[in-house]
């Protein structure tokens, strides 16, 4: 069994992937628009749909995960609330790099630094509102 997060970014998914490739060395694996969808949307949601440029699905890897992202409805500012990504590094140059990446016009919530229960642990909010926590784990 496999767990991986779906968000949705809203009408600026495009962008986002782009970041994360740029910022996380991440790789889109799967891309597919609603103009790609069948006629009458088949498989969506009833209702309007969003422009057909935008993303009805994606797939993006990073490192050994997997993260789903969608434009959803593109009805509104993207909103995440209640959660945060977690990358576990092995280093301290790489955790800096990926903190600094997705700070880059986010906001630090948390600088990197050492705690007690790891070596390394830092919160960003990164340009989409995205929670993400970076750890070197005591055990690396």
């Amino acid at each position: 069994m496999t767990l991986e997060p779906y968000l949705t970014f809203n009408g600026r998914c495009e962008e986002a992937l782009q970041f994360y490739v740029r910022q996380l060395d991440a790789e889109v694996t799967a891309l597919m628009r609603f103009a790609d969808a069948p006629e009458h949307g088949a498989g969506c949601a009833p209702g309007p749909q969003p422009a057909p440029d935008k993303i009805m699905h994606a797939c993006l890897r990073i490192g050994d995960a997997t993260l789903m992202a969608s434009d959803g409805m593109a009805d509104g500012p993207p909103r995440f609330e209640g959660f945060a990504l977690t990358l576990a590094v092995e280093d301290e140059a790489s955790a800096r790099r990926r903190f600094e990446a997705l700070g880059d016009g986010g906001q630090i919530l948390m600088p990197l630094a050492p705690t007690f229960f790891a070596h390394q642990f830092g919160m960003v909010a990164d340009r989409f509102g995205v929670s993400w926590m970076v750890i070197i784990p005591r055990d690396a």
